[in-house]
């Protein structure tokens, strides 16, 4: 049987890139990130830094922009979608008191093209919108809608989801996903489906399901598994979700992110995980993927995204920065690759 294999490539890493708790998405060939903090509580600044992803860039350098006058504040927790030609970003914790930044459903976009940053507030200030919110999780479906879903309010832990239309400019809240309510949640939107995993609901982190929102019939659905690290991944938080598609065959991929949190909370690191599971969409299997090469350390808080391959390439996955085990701010962007391979003999990871 044919199953996904993969190989990791590090591509650069700075002082400058170290970080956790920014965002990362990719779009027209570069990775972009913005965001985050280097010591507790501290958000980094309201920069943002490109990496190019061209084919024949065999030593991507980042490049640092500078943030003009009108630009989102310096923010952690934050989380960021590409939609056509630009980057969205909804909220984030910061200010003094690093509090949600409440922006009154307004998303901040930035343009490439015209290096440009704009508020785009919802056409009808008077019509309902999500709440200011941190560690929540952002996708979407590349064409006219954003989802937002999750994070941590004020206080406590939110279960909501909604979706903005970035051509209309409004917000329509969605049926809210099974509970618990949690933060450090991911999601992914492929095919006309939302699918949704793991995050931490205030006592211990969340696996062994993947829940799943049809779109157009507005419906949950569940896929449980066990999550013992053999069968399926184990519980996590602050990891990633992403969909990847590998010679017509379409995977969710999960990787890294937080075991067990610190007893020192935020001001800490707990345990992380450093490994990488495939979900076959069209079988409904999990299959731990033992990827070729040098691997990044473990980690969570991190930034993560699909580039989209052209013609005969494979999608793949950048990864930057992130919490290490230590307690360190990891500054380190890896790409990994996947293709498809046929194991030699039955039981070997793929």
């Amino acid at each position: 049987m044919a199953s996904l294999s993969a190989r990791w490539t590090r591509l650069v890493s700075s002082a400058r890139l170290e970080r956790s708790s920014h965002t990362l998405s990719v779009l027209q060939s570069q990775t972009w990130v913005f965001g985050g903090e280097l010591l507790p509580r501290e958000p980094v600044d309201n920069q943002l830094d490109a990496i190019d992803l061209r084919a024949g860039q065999e030593s991507p350098v980042a490049i640092t922009l500078e943030a003009p006058t009108e630009a989102p504040t310096p923010r952690v927790g934050v989380a960021s979608a590409a939609v056509k030609d630009a980057l969205y970003f909804f909220s984030g914790r910061g200010g003094l008191a690093m509090a949600p930044i409440e922006e009154n459903g307004a998303l901040w976009r930035y343009t490439p093209t015209r290096a440009l940053w704009e508020r785009i507030a919802p056409v009808d200030p008077f019509a309902p919108y999500p709440a200011s919110r941190s560690y929540h999780s952002m996708a979407s479906d590349g064409s006219h809608h954003i989802y937002l879903h999750a994070g941590c309010p004020v206080k406590g832990r939110l279960s909501d989801l909604w979706s903005f239309n970035v051509e209309s400019r409004t917000w329509t809240e969605l049926p809210p996903a099974p509970p618990p309510a949690r933060g450090g949640t991911s999601i992914a939107v492929r095919g006309g489906k939302l699918y949704r995993m793991n995050g931490f609901d205030g006592t211990s982190e969340q696996g062994g399901a993947v829940d799943v929102l049809d779109l157009a019939k507005r419906e949950w659905s569940t896929t449980s598994f066990t999550p013992d690290g053999v069968h399926g991944p184990e519980p996590r938080s602050v990891s990633s979700l992403l969909a990847v598609k590998v010679k017509g065959r379409e995977f969710l991929v999960t990787l890294f992110g937080e075991r067990d949190p610190s007893a020192l909370g935020h001001a800490g690191a707990g345990k992380m995980l450093g490994d990488v599971w495939a979900f076959d969409l069209g079988r409904k299997e999990w299959a731990r993927v033992e990827p070729k090469g040098d691997a990044p350390p473990a980690r969570g808080w991190f930034g993560a995204d699909v580039v989209v391959g052209d013609d005969d390439e494979q999608d793949s996955i950048v990864v930057h920065g992130g919490l290490a085990e230590d307690n360190s701010r990891l500054g380190d962007v890896w790409k990994l690759q996947f293709d498809l391979a046929v194991p030699s003999h039955k039981g070997q990871d793929v």
